[in-house]
């Protein structure tokens, strides 16, 4: 069975050219549909979701909206969200379609979301371009697979980690503690 809706994220590269996106996949006539059509019809400011597209009038299939995660910090950012990231996500779903991570029937009934995060001090425009290529096709299938396994998920807790924030070893993690709510 098909899941109504498939959320993905990925993260892809290093450093200030990475990308991470989360994408929301589902069809067009249920909540994604709704979330997709809202989204587009209320902008703020600074984060204003587009279609993608492959080229000027060639949207990509399914439909994409492009929400930045990250308000352009200024007209080199800002080419960088609209020029190499929006055609890595472009090709990206593009890539998922043609692997058949989406079928083909699913190009035109169901749409997808995607938001995307460009660091304000990428420097790197083939970079920015190739790791959001790969992160939204990774995202896409992750969501279409239900990833993460919830088993890796537990195995992880005790040691989060991200490329801006590793906490230091605890000996006193919460699943080690247990409180009983008494005092003896």
């Amino acid at each position: 069975m098909t899941q109504a809706l498939q959320i993905g994220e990925s993260f892809v590269g290093d450093g200030v050219n990475a990308a991470h996106v989360n994408t929301v996949f589902g069809h067009r006539e249920g909540p994604a549909g709704v979330a997709w059509a809202s989204a587009l019809a209320t902008p703020s400011q600074g984060h204003v979701p587009f279609v993608t597209v492959l080229r000027p009038s060639l949207p990509v299939k399914p439909l994409t909206l492009f929400v930045t995660k990250s308000a352009p910090a200024g007209d080199e950012h800002g080419l960088l969200i609209w020029g190499p990231a929006q055609a890595g996500i472009a090709a990206g779903v593009a890539d998922a379609l043609a692997d058949a991570v989406i079928s083909r029937e699913q190009a035109d009934s169901h749409v997808i979301i995607a938001a995307v995060w460009v660091n304000p001090k990428a420097d790197d425009a083939e970079a920015v371009f190739a790791n959001n290529r790969l992160s939204v096709r990774t995202a896409l299938e992750n969501g279409a697979l239900s990833l993460p396994d919830t088993d890796d998920v537990i195995a992880a807790r005790n040691s989060p980690a991200n490329p801006f924030f590793t906490p230091q070893p605890r000996s006193d993690s919460p699943s080690q503690t247990v409180d009983s709510g008494s005092s003896e």
